[in-house]
């Protein structure tokens, strides 16, 4: 790509609040298609006591409400829950339905006069509740321990990497993060990834799926700003520079720039269903 066609979609530096505002009208939609198939496989609905690690801004949340379920979600992303908050809980404090929204780990939710949850998910690849793997594996395993015995709990990932658009531009951050790793340090999930956390856990791997979750937008702005919102670029900043970052990841992405200026990406995530 040439610099004329980089400096045009070059974004002005955007403010976390900015960031979490992207995450919810841009990016947070991308992984509708697996919500929806999430539910409709375990049939949520009015009797779903639902448990949501790493909410982000609600919206998965928002569809099973939808869908007569009561909610519950936390997340460690402050600017993300706020916006949640004004998504399921317009009133401020908790919902007259039981809805309830924490910032940190599972016990910022939990009820001890109330129902246990029978469905925990954690949707979000990117979502970390503590120091890598063994600390998303702690809070799965904290949140199962409220959950009634036999209640699913729904793990999703990276699809195979040739089937993951993404992995390109996420290939970018890792590199720019630690050079010294070069750039195969980041991969998609691997094949068992899933259920080796499920273990870890304490869980019985029970069934698994793939979705079609394409990563589509309105223009290379569009699509800079919402890979931006979700994070995996922070430190790849840190180490580097936003307009570095931004650069590399314009480059990474122009394959997918189609004619009328929209971007595209194909991509397929994988949820793992385990037990309590």
């Amino acid at each position: 790509m040439t610099p004329t066609l980089v400096r045009r979609h070059l974004p002005s530096s955007t403010p976390p609040g900015s960031r979490a505002r992207d995450w919810a009208e841009i990016q947070e939609r991308m992984l509708v298609p697996l919500y929806e198939a999430v539910y409709e496989r375990l049939e949520v609905g009015s009797g779903t006591r639902l448990l949501s690690l790493g909410c982000g801004s609600g919206l998965a949340l928002l569809m099973a409400a939808g869908r007569g379920a009561r909610v519950c979600g936390v997340d460690r992303d402050g600017r993300r829950l706020e916006l949640a908050r004004e998504r399921l809980l317009p009133e401020g404090g908790h919902g007259d339905d039981g809805t309830r929204l924490g910032l940190g780990g599972p016990e910022t939710v939990l009820d001890p006069a109330g129902p246990c949850f029978n469905l925990i998910t954690a949707f979000d690849p990117l979502f970390c509740a503590g120091p890598g793997p063994r600390g998303l594996a702690e809070a799965i395993s904290r949140a199962a321990a409220c959950a009634e015995h036999g209640s699913p709990v729904v793990l999703a990932g990276w699809g195979p990497q040739e089937r993951c658009a993404a992995s390109g531009a996420l290939r970018v951050a890792a590199r720019l993060a630690d050079p010294m790793c070069a750039p195969a340090r980041w991969r998609p999930s691997g094949r068992d990834d899933l259920e080796n956390l499920a273990r870890q856990a304490g869980l019985a791997p029970d069934g698994s799926g793939r979705v079609s979750c394409p990563y589509g937008y309105a223009d290379m702005t569009s699509a800079v700003r919402g890979l931006l919102s979700t994070g995996a670029f922070d430190a790849a900043a840190r180490a580097t520079d936003e307009e570095q970052v931004t650069k590399e990841l314009i480059e990474a992405l122009h394959p997918y720039l189609r004619g009328d200026g929209t971007v595209w990406m194909p991509n397929v995530f994988r949820y793992l269903i385990a037990r309590v």
